[in-house]
This record gives structure tokens, C-alpha cells and sequence, in this order.
């Protein structure tokens, strides 16, 4: 039953009598592969591998000795200079295994492989989706963020690769945060259809990246109409009639110390570097001999059982085993596939364990399961656990040990302990004026780190074809900061002084609805930088009402990464999460407003730490994005007009891997060298100029703000997707609502056209006068529910714009 051929049967032939299914391909390819049923909603059929080490108890020499032989081919792909700097990157759970073998035919890669257990602690690198897999969701958990960052091939290793789709998936997510020239993807069996093949050479050009494909074998699947519900039938009919009888344990289970040498890690789930691979090669030959004492002594026929992504250890455990002894060994792993059992010579599948998860699993409990042990007539069974899974529930009456007992006149059990990186125990204080900010050290502390050393600007032309190429992302650089003309920076004079008792009035509103709602003495934590200049304001409004002294804390959120983390792991160690507010200055669209919800929920979930409230708190939410504001209004807030210079001479927020390590706060610079065109306190000091004369309608603004309906419509949103769809744009993230983010645009991007509300006045004359200088049309539109949106261009390339940069009719 470990062999793909048994007697001349195929282990295929009982799926393919019954559903119709064909395997076509290479000679080898039935050597490799057999057929069995699952119950998936989205797949009837498994391919089940013979050398793999998961379903199939097999040889750890020929499981091990076709990875390394992958590896080796892939080596000879890249040449020793490009596989000197490749980094191998494994599929959890089922590849975890296979892709640090192929690590160990590469030779000095280090390897990572993706997780589904979140570790609490360890913020991800990244994630992605397997469509076709039941348990879909992968994180990708390096101890160190730079594994992904550099510039060398990285090769993503899997079982099988059938439509692509997972490794489209993860490219898609890495190359848009850590883009490399060059991907190989290796497979044992490469099963993609006629209409899938040419999906990888269309993506690598679409990327600009070479991708290479290396698989020990090759074929397709055929399937017949129907398939799908006949499979699900089948499953269903057999499952019934082959209920599995209550088992009783025959034997003890005993455990073995292997004295797994201290901090080595025991798999890939947060990296395993060259050096980790001495350490554990040294120390084999010392475990395994534990494991040879432990063994009876008539042991002819010894089984290594790994546990679901915990493959690779077991794997070399049992290696060692079959080197030292004159048993036959075998290895496999538990799995959290549901498969159908049959006991036919033809099927795959021969038998199947059922029990519990044991590792406090994340989507909460369920079944796991060890298939073609029981009845494989095995004179022990090794159970290779780490110490995460070593629970009640694994040696509970219906456990995993209880289920090998009864089929096996011994069991050990090994655990392995479960690595997890250590953090530093002290995050640096914030930042403070005049050292990083011309701020007074009073008004903000900045959860930053200081990069002001590092250059990170870049051409807007080069940054804009960078981030739409997905060749970069927007926050690994920054903008070449702007310098105002004087005719612009009068146009900044006159709006303060046009606009700044309405500022005032909204700084004060929204700051008596956070101390009546959220908390009498509430944190203020900004999102640096536009945030942070309301949060001073809200601060001092504070105080020359209240008499209160509110901290105020500026942290970093970057689009499609989320919050800072470690900004607030200190800010939940300094604090009560509960009274924090978060602060920013507008909304658009409401963009950020939903990465703060998904980020702390993410963070809540691998941290523990609860009690951080996503609502922002804004001056003002012309797209209906939240309930804690000052004014829905879409007017001009002056401190849009600029970039650092009305914001502390702090630059945007940077988040690149090789500069912000998993402990590092995020990163940004200060300008000390544009002190002499700073306004940030003067704006400051002409809104809180403002406060006595407002004291009177901001009670009566805020009175009726808290006893209106202020649930959040997200017009805003859906009026963006209008927008998108009727230029021909489809991309909301190129459409930026409201006069703030017009601005940003201007200052910032590559602007294609603004859209204006006819008839908008003096809040629009520095968005004609950067247009002007942009070369950008500004067009009036009747119906807008902003006062102005800007378009970034889209599909854009230097060629298609010009040098200068300005727009062109597409």
C-alpha cells in the first residue's frame, strides 16, 4: 500500500473506474501519483502523492532525495552566483516539508515556509489566498522582514501545480512588497490544463520578472461532466457505510527527550537559515540514537508521524533512523485534509485516523487525520510533535496518541520545541521636537524612528510608474518634498486667515464629542503626518477649555500594510488601550478608515491586546466614513496645502524591510534644512488664536452633533466607484475625493485631470493654481458630491506623460 503500483494496480484505478477521471502525462507520472475523493465544495478529486510524506507513509530517503534532487536542477537553472542569493519559500502545510529538502538541494538558501497558525506577537510579512484548499488563508511569518526584501531569485516550492492560481497569489502579494527580478517555482508534478499554461509567461510579463517552472513530472487531469457532484455522492455513500468503531488502546505511550539543541528553530514558519541547517545536521545523529533506544527491540517495521506543518524535522528525524538501525522506517504526516478511506488496492487511501486538533488551531477546533497507518502493520509508531501541539486534547481519550495505540504495539511521542522569535523587551521612547519635529516636545511624541540620514526621495514620475507597475510600493519612498512658490504661499496665508475660525470651531467640536463619547481623559494618537496637526489642535483646544493635559502620540498606517504594530504595543503598554483615540485630519473615501478596523482586529487577534477603538476621530468627513468628526463639510483645511512644512518638517511615513526591521517603529525623516519656509506653528497658533471667540458655537455645533444620527453612509465610497467606472479609470485607489486629497494629489502623484463642483470658490484657488503649474485640466462638473476629486493618471509610464510629468489625453 506505499507503493503508487501495488501488484500491478494503480492506486488510481478505483477513482478512475468510478468518476471517469484520467491522469495523462509523463511515463512516471503513475509512479508518483494516486487518486482519491475528498469532501471539498470546490474539488472532488486529490492527487496523492507517493514520495511527498504526507498521505502516504514512504521512504524518508526517497522523500527527502526528491526534494534535494529539485533543488539540485534549480541550482543548475540559476548558477551558483544567482543561487547563492535565493531564498526558498515552502506551501503549508502540505509542501512544508518538500520545500526545505529543495532548500537543502539549493545549498546555502535560506528557507520560509507559509503558516496557517498565527503566532501571537509576530506581526506577517505578508499573506495569500489557496482558492482551491479548504483552509485557505496563509501568512508568511519571517523573523526577520529583509529575508523577503532582497533582490535575489525566490523559489516558491509546492506539492503540485495545477491551475497556479496560489502561486499567482503570492507573487501578486510579494512583488507589489518586496519586487525581485526573478521567480522559480518548483513542483514534484506540474498538472496544469492547456488553458492554465500560459498563465505564468502572461503574468511574468505583466510583472516585468522572469518566472522559470521545475517539476519532476508533468501531465493533466481529464475530468468528466459532473464530476464534482458524482465525487460528492460517492464520498457521501461510503463515508456512511464505513463509520469507523470506537478503538481501544493497546499500548502505553511513551516519551522520548530528544534534546533538541536550544534555540534551533524547528521548521521554516520563521525562517530557517544556512547556519540553522549546520546546527541540526550536527545534532541528528545524537536524537535519532534517543529514538533507537526507545524502539523495542524486535521493531522490524517503524513508522515517523510529523504533525500538519511540522514535516521537515520528523522528516530528518527519520532519516537518521533508517541510517542507524536496521528497521524499515516510514514517514508521514498528519494532515487537516478531509479524505474519503477505502480499502481497494486501487485507491490511495487505504485507511483513515480521526481526531482532534491538538494545537488550539486559530478557525477553531475540527478534525485532523493521519491516513494508511492504522492496519499498515507498523511494530511502532513515533508521534513528532512541537511543544505548541503538545495539549490535553493529544493525549485525550479520542487523541491522536489514543488512535495510534490502538493500532500499534508502541508509540513515542518526540516533541519538538516550538520556535518563536524573541522580541526586544523595551520599545525606544517617542521622538520629540526640536531634535525630530519643530514641534514643542510637548505637542506629540512620534512612535517613529528617525531616518532623516537616509535618501528615499525619488522623482514623482519614477515613484507613480513604480507603484502602478506594482514594481514598488508608495510608502518604500518619498516624494521629492515641494517648495511653494511665493505666489503659492499666499494663497496658504489667505486661507488660514479666510478659514481659521471655521478650523476652530470644528477642532473644538470634534474634541468635545471625543471627551463626551470616548473618554473624559482620552489619548490622542494622530495618523502621522496629515493627522497630526489636528491632534495637536484637539490637544490644545483641551486644555484652554478643559484645563487638561491630553498625551498625544503620532504613529504610522500605511495603505495595504495597516498600523504600525509595535507603536502600539507600546502605546498598550503605556496606556489603557481603551481610552486611545485615533485622530486624522479628513476623509476621502474612507480607505484608511477601513485599514485601521482591519488592522487592529488583526492585531487583537495575534497580539491578544484588545481594547484599541478603530472610529478616527477627523476634523472633517466629507465622504461619511465615520462617527466622531467636527464637520462634514469638504472646505480646504490649510495644513492640505502643504507637505512638511505645515506639519512639523516631518516627512510621510516610510515602511521598507530593509530599513524597518519587526521591532523597528516605522520610519520617517525631518527636514531641518526647510526650518526657513516652516509655518507649522504659525498654523497652529492662528487656529488656537481662534478658540475664545468659538467657545459659544462650538457648544451649540457639538450639542447637536452628538444628539444627531451621525452613522456613517460611505457615500463618499460609493460616489469613488462612480467616478472610476465613468472615466475609465477602474481603480479607486487613482481616484482621490475632497480637497485634501486633491492636494495631495497635485503635490504628490502624476494628476490626470480635477473634477470641480461648479461654482466652488476661494477653497479651490490653490488646486487652479497647482493645476496651472501641473498642466492639468480642471474640469467643472454639476453633480459632485465633493467639492473637488483628483484623478491620478492611469496606466502611467513616463512615455505616456512626458518627463515633465504633466497630463496627457489618454
Amino acid at each position: 500500500m506505499n507503493k503508487a503500483v501495488n501488484n500491478g494496480v494503480w492506486s488510481g484505478t478505483w477513482v478512475a473506474q468510478r468518476l471517469g477521471v484520467e491522469l495523462e502525462g509523463d511515463d512516471t507520472l503513475k509512479e508518483l501519483l494516486g487518486l482519491a475523493l475528498r469532501r471539498n465544495p470546490k474539488r472532488a478529486h486529490l492527487l496523492v502523492s507517493h514520495v511527498l510524506g504526507k498521505h502516504v507513509p514512504q521512504s524518508p530517503a526517497v522523500v527527502h532525495g526528491h526534494g534535494v534532487a529539485l533543488g539540485r536542477r534549480v541550482r543548475d537553472l540559476l548558477g551558483d552566483q544567482e543561487a547563492a542569493a535565493a531564498v526558498v519559500l515552502g506551501y503549508a502545510e502540505t509542501a512544508t516539508g518538500l520545500g526545505h529538502s529543495v532548500a537543502d538541494g539549493i545549498g546555502l538558501a535560506p528557507y520560509l515556509h507559509s503558516t496557517r497558525r498565527p503566532v501571537p506577537g509576530i506581526t506577517p510579512a505578508g499573506g495569500f489566498e489557496e482558492s482551491h484548499s479548504h483552509a485557505t488563508s496563509h501568512l508568511l511569518l519571517p523573523e526577520n522582514p529583509a529575508l523577503l526584501a532582497g533582490d535575489g531569485p525566490l523559489v516558491l516550492v509546492d506539492d503540485e501545480f495545477s491551475t497556479g492560481n496560489t502561486v499567482l497569489n503570492t507573487i501578486r502579494d510579494l512583488h507589489q512588497r518586496y519586487p525581485r527580478r526573478r521567480y522559480v517555482v518548483v513542483a514534484l508534478v506540474d498538472m496544469r490544463s492547456a488553458a492554465d499554461a500560459g498563465r505564468l509567461e502572461e503574468f511574468a510579463r505583466e510583472i516585468g520578472a522572469r518566472v522559470d517552472l521545475v517539476a519532476a513530472a508533468s501531465g493533466t487531469v481529464r475530468l468528466p461532466e459532473g464530476v464534482l457532484e458524482k465525487g460528492q455522492e460517492l464520498v457521501t455513500r461510503y463515508e456512511e457505510a464505513a463509520r469507523p468503531s470506537p478503538t481501544t488502546p493497546q499500548s502505553a505511550v511513551e516519551r522520548v527527550d530528544l534534546h533538541w539543541p536550544p534555540g534551533l528553530p524547528d521548521g521554516g514558519r520563521h525562517g530557517f537559515a544556512p547556519a540553522h541547517r549546520i546546527r541540526l545536521e550536527s545534532a541528528l545523529p545524537q536524537m535519532a540514537a534517543r529514538l533507537a533506544e526507545a524502539l523495542p527491540e524486535d521493531a522490524r517495521r517503524v513508522h515517523v508521524l510529523g504533525c500538519e506543518e511540522l514535516m521537515y524535522a520528523p522528516l530528518r528525524l527519520a532519516r537518521e533512523l533508517e541510517r542507524i538501525t536496521g528497521a524499515e522506517v516510514r514517514f508521514s504526516t498528519t494532515t487537516r485534509s478531509p479524505v474519503l478511506a477505502v480499502d481497494d488496492p486501487g485507491y490511495a487511501i487505504r485507511s483513515r485516523l480521526v481526531f482532534p486538533a491538538h494545537d488550539d488551531p486559530a478557525d477553531g477546533p475540527g478534525d485532523r487525520y493521519a491516513y494508511n497507518v492504522a492496519g499498515a502493520g507498523f511494530d511502532a509508531v513515533i508521534a513528532v510533535v512541537d511543544s505548541t501541539a503538545d495539549t490535553p486534547h493529544l493525549h485525550a481519550p479520542d487523541g491522536l496518541l489514543a488512535q495510534l495505540s490502538a493500532h500499534t504495539p508502541q508509540v513515542l511521542l518526540a516533541v519538538v520545541p516550538s520556535y518563536v522569535p524573541e522580541r526586544p523587551s523595551m520599545l525606544p521612547e517617542p521622538l520629540r521636537g526640536p531634535a525630530f519635529s519643530s514641534y514643542a516636545p510637548e505637542d506629540v511624541g512620534w512612535l517613529l524612528q528617525d531616518l532623516s540620514d537616509v535618501t528615499l526621495e525619488a522623482p514623482t514620475e519614477e515613484r507613480e510608474e513604480a507603484i502602478q507597475s506594482g514594481g514598488a510600493h508608495y510608502a518604500e519612498s518619498l516624494p521629492v518634498e515641494y517648495q511653494p512658490t511665493e505666489q503659492y504661499q499666499q494663497l496658504f496665508h489667505t486661507a488660514l486667515e479666510e478659514s481659521g475660525t471655521r478650523l476652530a470651531q470644528a477642532v473644538g467640536a470634534v474634541t468635545e464629542i471625543v471627551l463626551a463619547e470616548r473618554s473624559p481623559r482620552p489619548v490622542l494618537v494622530s495618523l502621522a503626518r496629515a493627522g497630526t496637526p489636528v491632534g495637536v489642535l484637539m490637544r490644545r483646544w483641551a486644555q484652554h477649555r478643559h484645563g487638561l493635559d491630553l498625551p498625544h502620540y503620532a504613529v504610522s498606517i500605511v495603505r495595504g500594510r495597516g498600523i504600525d504594530a509595535n507603536a502600539l504595543r507600546w502605546l498598550a503598554a503605556h496606556h489603557d488601550p481603551r481610552d486611545v483615540v485615533f485622530v486624522d485630519g479628513w476623509t476621502g473615501k474612507g480607505a484608511i478608515t477601513r485599514e485601521l478596523a482591519a488592522a487592529i482586529e488583526e492585531f487583537e487577534a495575534t497580539e491578544g491586546i484588545t481594547g484599541f477603538d478603530p472610529e478616527i476621530a477627523v476634523l472633517a468627513d466629507p465622504g461619511s466614513c465615520v462617527r466622531t468628526y467636527g464637520t462634514r463639510e469638504d472646505y480646504l483645511i490649510p495644513s492640505a496645502c502643504l507637505n512638511s512644512t505645515v506639519s512639523g518638517l516631518i516627512s510621510r511615513t516610510v515602511l521598507r524591510a530593509d530599513l524597518v526591521g519587526p521591532d523597528d517603529f516605522h520610519g520617517a525623516k525631518f527636514y531641518r534644512e526647510l526650518a526657513a519656509a516652516d509655518v507649522s506653528v504659525h498654523f497652529l497658533d492662528a487656529v488656537s488664536a481662534r478658540f475664545p471667540e468659538v467657545a459659544d458655537a462650538v457648544d451649540a455645533q457639538a450639542k447637536e452633533l452628538l444628539s444627531a444620527d451621525r452613522t456613517p453612509t460611505w457615500e463618499g465610497w460609493a460616489a469613488v466607484e462612480r467616478i472610476s467606472e465613468e472615466y475609465g479609470i477602474h481603480d479607486v485607489n487613482l481616484v482621490k475625493p475632497g480637497v485634501g486629497e486633491t492636494t495631495r494629489v497635485l503635490l504628490r502623484r502624476v494628476p490626470w485631470k480635477i473634477l470641480a463642483r461648479a461654482g466652488a470658490g476661494a477653497d479651490l484657488d490653490h488646486v487652479r493654481l497647482l493645476a496651472e503649474h501641473r498642466g492639468v485640466p480642471v474640469e467643472e462638473v454639476a453633480e459632485l458630491p465633493y467639492t473637488c476629486v483628483g484623478l491620478i493618471h492611469p496606466k502611467y509610464t513616463r512615455g505616456a506623460t512626458g518627463a515633465d510629468g504633466k497630463a496627457v489625453t489618454l
